[in-house]
């Protein structure tokens, strides 16, 4: 097996940046699916089902690249975690959007739009502190955002859940909406996970 004895820092955190962006652009697709009266939700789960591939290739690309460089930028451990916990939230997002396919789930409830949201804003966060990684550049700033978010997301989560069992009369229709706001919170839940990989890595590197 050939290794690189010099550092290539692009070869890792380029892959990341890209798996962080669809991610991002991912969370976009799921709150439209949610946001929209259902018409269109067949087109959202396969543009969301190609992102997922994509990042799919992406990440074993950096396990390749792992498997073949000596010495890393960051530690090793670092990179296989974050790059797991990464794919986990456009896998997680996937799942979701495979779920109301599955449901052919029509109008949402305000609860899980607000939630979609959320998990947009975060990965928004997490997407431009991958692309600063490299550089170090305030990435802290973004993890703070990317949390306080969690939290805004828990207390959503927690309010539209106990309306939905308030409010919905269906039960089948309660089952499946319950499952998606479970797996909506952990997918926001990920995303913390992917903040606090690159925090302990700022820290760890400073």
């Amino acid at each position: 097996m050939k290794f690189h004895l010099l550092p290539r820092n692009e070869d890792f955190f380029g892959l990341f940046v890209e798996v962080a962006n669809r991610a991002h652009t991912a969370s976009g697709h799921l709150y439209e699916l949610f946001a929209g009266d259902g018409s269109r939700r067949p087109y959202w789960v396969e543009q969301i089902k190609r992102l997922e591939h994509e990042a799919d290739g992406l990440t074993h690309e950096v396990v390749t690249r792992l498997d073949r460089t000596f010495i890393t930028p960051i530690d090793r451990e670092d990179i296989h975690l974050l790059s797991s916990d990464l794919d986990d939230v456009i896998d997680r997002i996937d799942a979701i959007a495979r779920r109301a396919e599955i449901f052919r789930l029509q109008k949402a409830p305000k609860g899980v739009c607000e939630l979609c949201d959320v998990l947009r804003q975060i990965t928004a966060e997490i997407a431009t502190a991958m692309s600063k990684l490299q550089a170090k550049d305030h990435i802290i700033d973004h993890c703070i955002e990317a949390k306080r978010l969690e939290e805004v997301g828990d207390a959503i989560y927690h309010a539209m859940l106990g309306k939905l069992f308030d409010e919905e009369r269906d039960p089948i229709a309660l089952i499946k909406w319950k499952e998606i706001y479970d797996k909506l919170e952990a997918a926001i839940d990920e995303t913390e996970d992917v903040a606090n990989d690159l925090e302990s890595i700022v820290l760890k590197n400073a």
